[in-house]
């Protein structure tokens, strides 16, 4: 296999570093199989990438990587007026008063995960973050409230996602899924199971009615077109597996990171235990009160500068187009990286160091800070996953404390299309001492 595009795959960050050095803030990385890649790493060509025609920059083109398992009808994999119409059925779960519901099935999923922890023994943050976020991601979306259909779907998706983690998937022509002992072959019997599972949810929701429910499901189920037409159930199918893989791994990995940084500065972590203390009401955590969660929410916000769960994202040029001076020819992949901008030194100062203090007076703009993409693109439930981060990591902290794993060293490794710690980012988990918490 080439060495670009084992680079690439294997060591992306190296990749990307070494590339920034020696060619500066635009380069090219030609990988076999795929298009040519022209990266750029400026707010300025992030801006015009943002901003562009959706008819000259398709982004649902550049991600059809994720088609075996999203589907073919993922907002993810779409363009134009496609991608118009599946945005506007999505969005209302996201946004307003619903999303202050969602807080204590966030609660409540945390105390679960956490209540099989052993103090003092070192114990890997990501799959108990990946727990808490599947088992919220199914009760919010799907409607799961019963214990042993939520194992059993969880157990499902947890392993459909291992399966398809390694990178060598990401390239077609390795997949392999003709040979039934492979990762790939695998992968799709998983895929099919859990496609049973899922038709299974719809027509199920769709015979009780949605009435009574306040889930994504019931909310997709009556939603309607500006024809007054509803989502076919291929389309409900592709939105809640999308939802459903997209919305819990991600956070989950972002929720790992955090505890990586907190475990290595104790002054961060002192503080946001006395957050926590301040806001909680014993040890309850009011929907009303999530907002005052400003240093738990800084934390997030900089550990999805330093370590945003995805590196980049993808423009297909369909036309030729200007992006930062620069002249692309149509049909090849542009990529704001997001990983460079968010350690450009003329737009963060020191930008290595891990400061959530820059996120307490500061905006910055959606050109130089873009965790969850830009433009008509940007991820439909970034707000939830922010809220989550910050619900989980507050209920963590406010039962428990951290200490790092002596000798342990923090490595990047690569799952799919995501940038994850090694290991799971294990730490020691200690109670805290319940008298000594400041109640509100």
């Amino acid at each position: 296999m080439p060495v670009h595009l084992t680079w690439w795959l294997l060591r992306p960050v190296e990749l990307m570093e070494h590339c920034r050095r020696r060619y500066g803030d635009r380069f090219t990385l030609k990988l076999p199989l795929q298009r040519h890649a022209v990266f750029f790493a400026t707010p300025a060509a992030v801006r015009d990438l943002f901003t562009g025609s959706p008819d000259a920059l398709h982004a649902g083109e550049a991600n059809v990587v994720l088609e075996p398992i999203v589907g073919r009808t993922s907002i993810l994999l779409l363009d134009g007026e496609r991608h118009v119409r599946q945005r506007r059925l999505l969005m209302p779960p996201f946004h307003g008063e619903r999303m202050l519901a969602y807080v204590a099935s966030m609660c409540e999923a945390t105390r679960r995960a956490m209540a099989d922890v052993v103090p003092g023994r070192p114990t890997p943050v990501q799959p108990i973050a990946q727990r808490i976020t599947l088992d919220v991601i199914l009760e919010t979306v799907l409607g799961v409230e019963d214990p042993s259909d939520r194992t059993s779907l969880g157990q499902l998706l947890t392993e459909l996602l291992a399966r398809s983690a390694h990178p060598l998937l990401l390239v077609p022509a390795l997949r392999l899924e003709r040979l039934p002992w492979t990762a790939a072959a695998q992968g799709v019997r998983l895929l099919q199971e859990v496609d049973r599972r899922l038709y299974a949810f719809i027509e199920a929701r769709e015979v009780r009615g949605t009435r009574e429910g306040s889930d994504v499901l019931a909310m997709l189920l009556e939603a309607r077109d500006e024809h007054g037409m509803p989502m076919s159930r291929v389309e409900l199918r592709d939105a809640l597996m999308t939802l459903l893989l997209a919305g819990h791994e991600t956070t989950a990995t972002t929720l790992a990171w955090a505890f990586g940084h907190l475990v290595a500065h104790p002054d961060a972590l002192a503080r946001a235990h006395e957050e926590v203390d301040r806001v909680f009401d014993g040890d309850r955590l009011e929907p009303a009160r999530v907002a005052q969660l400003t240093w738990i929410d800084a934390i997030v916000r900089e550990t999805l500068r330093l370590r945003p769960v995805l590196p980049v994202v993808g423009r297909v040029t369909k036309t030729p187009v200007v992006v930062d001076g620069t002249e692309l020819p149509a049909g090849v992949m542009a990529v704001p990286c997001i990983y460079l901008v968010h350690r450009h030194p003329d737009v963060w100062p020191r930008p290595e160091r891990f400061d959530p203090e820059r996120f307490l007076n500061h905006k910055p703009s959606p050109y130089e800070y873009l965790p969850f993409g830009g433009g008509a693109r940007r991820c439909l439930g970034m707000a939830f996953a922010l809220q989550e981060a910050r619900v989980v990591l507050a209920t963590m902290l406010r039962q428990w404390t951290v200490r790092p794993v002596p000798g342990h060293r923090t490595r990047v490794e690569r799952r799919s299309i995501t940038l994850a710690p090694a290991e799971g980012m294990p730490v020691l988990f200690e109670r805290r001492d319940a008298s000594r918490r400041a109640y509100a």
